[in-house]
């Protein structure tokens, strides 16, 4: 029973258990960062291609 209780706390008290989830959950973050910027991004350009497309058709037209 003692040699569980020192297992467990030599686990606690190892420092790189807790660094590793702290970098895994902030490289989670930066990639959903970087998807809802690109998604965004990727909305804005459609919506620019197709105004300037408009644009682009009514000056030819006329």
């Amino acid at each position: 029973m003692k040699s569980k209780t020192k297992a467990i706390k030599t686990f606690l008290g190892e420092e790189q258990g807790p660094t590793t989830v702290e970098y895994a959950i902030m490289l989670a973050m930066i990639i959903g960062i970087c998807i809802v910027a690109v998604v965004y991004l990727a909305s804005r350009t459609g919506e620019s291609f197709d105004t300037s497309s408009g644009a682009i058709s009514g000056a030819i037209s006329n």
